[in-house]
């Protein structure tokens, strides 16, 4: 194969064609892999060989059908000058034959010159970029020909890879300090969570007896089942912190994903026999076994039926249903309440953020990383006054390393 010239001097030497021939030998097999290896070596070498097998530079093609004007002009040249005397005849044609050389070596230098320099400069900063330098520039870029276009329309892309380089960088300096600040946090939260948790246990306690001594008449049962409520309601927000701070491993195991999904189902429906709301479910009962954390699994759906739930004012359905997409057993969460507006979308699954007055920001950050953990994903759909929709997707097959054998 030919090497393309590096100067204007090495585009002025003759040019020639080089037929590559490629020779497929055949290695003795010693196994499975290796067999399958060398199957594919012969493959690609078949495809280099039918694709590069011939391969004809620039400069000949470019010359040859110049070479093909001159060479029938000069047999022009033959039958025009039969009638002429040999000496006179022979001049005529050293003539003709020096100055169709002339034009040749003419054209090769003006081509060298104004397509062969800006491609060998083009590869030589491409070779550069290919080595992780992005500060370079090609110097023909001010021609104003189809060249120039090129060489224009190259330092316009290295100037969106570096700006893009740039924004790259800034967000992971702004991940990685995100990432700082919520470890703090997290080592924070548990502490804290464990030196809320031990006195909320004794007021529990405490306000339980109370309960029990007070009559069945007093005014103030109703403010005890208040306090209860709120302990309730605090207890569930240090047990997110916990959850949110360090972690648990799913325990996972194959079993079926409709009882799973059932179970939260029945308790979500205990959340809202007061309210004119309706939770259906629809399950698939011929569903493969998923392997998967069912505790894990019920709080992240118990997680989205209660967020449901909250969305909606008034009357108003959830919809449960589970069927199987590709690889992935599939879970979709759909209500009919006021939706969530474009703006806030992107940002649900962030620890700590939440458009509701008494909400935590920790529920969906959490079934985002209980999902994550089972190699799944949660997809979101929204429109605004019509309601949401999430779609959580497990794998029925999780790494053999994971699975917990019972």
């Amino acid at each position: 194969m030919l090497s393309r010239p590096h100067s204007t001097a090495d585009a002025i030497v003759p040019v020639a064609v080089t037929v590559q021939t490629t020779v497929v030998t055949n290695p003795p097999l010693d196994g499975a892999g290796n067999s399958g290896r060398t199957m594919s070596a012969e493959r690609a070498q078949a495809e280099d060989f039918r694709l590069g097998s011939v391969r004809v530079n620039w400069q000949l093609k470019a010359i040859l059908p110049v070479g093909f004007v001159l060479l029938a002009g000069l047999l022009l040249f033959l039958l025009a000058t039969v009638s002429l005397r040999d000496p006179e005849r022979h001049a005529v044609l050293i003539v003709a034959g020096a100055g169709a050389v002339a034009i040749c070596a003419v054209l090769i230098v003006v081509l060298a010159y104004l397509i062969q320099r800006p491609m060998v400069e083009l590869q030589e900063k491409m070779a550069q970029v290919s080595e992780g330098n992005l500060n370079v520039e090609v110097s023909f870029a001010h021609r104003n020909d189809e060249i120039g276009d090129l060489g224009r329309n190259f330092n316009h892309m290295m100037q969106q890879l570096r700006d893009s380089r740039r924004e790259i960088e800034r967000l992971h300096r702004t991940q990685m300090s995100r990432a700082e600040h919520l470890a703090t946090l997290g080592e924070l939260a548990t502490g804290l969570a464990h030196e809320i948790r031990n006195p909320l246990a004794g007021i529990a306690g405490v306000i339980e007896i109370i309960g029990r001594d007070l009559p069945q008449t007093s005014p103030a049962r109703a403010v005890v089942k208040d306090v209860r409520l709120e302990i309730g309601r605090i207890s569930r927000t240090l047990t997110d912190l916990l959850e949110t701070a360090r972690p648990r491993r799913p325990q996972v195991r194959r079993s079926n994903l409709n009882t799973t999904v059932e179970h939260a189902v029945m308790l979500a429906r205990q959340q809202v026999l007061s309210r004119p709301i309706k939770i259906e479910l629809e399950k698939l009962p011929d569903l493969p076994e998923v392997e998967h954390d069912s505790d894990q699994v019920h709080q992240v759906l118990l997680n989205l039926l209660l967020n449901a739930v909250q969305a909606i004012e008034g009357p108003g359905t959830v919809r449960v249903e589970i069927g199987s997409r590709d690889d992935f057993a599939s879970v979709m969460v759909s209500d009919t309440g006021r939706g969530i507006t474009p703006q806030n979308l992107p940002n649900i699954f962030r620890p700590f953020y939440t458009t509701k007055g008494d909400g935590t920001g920790l529920g969906l950050s959490l079934a985002h990383r209980i999902v994550e953990d089972h190699h799944g994903r949660i997809e979101v759909s929204s429109v605004v006054g019509k309601g949401s929709t999430f779609t959580v997707l497990l794998p029925f097959h999780t790494p053999a390393t994971e699975i917990v054998v019972s």
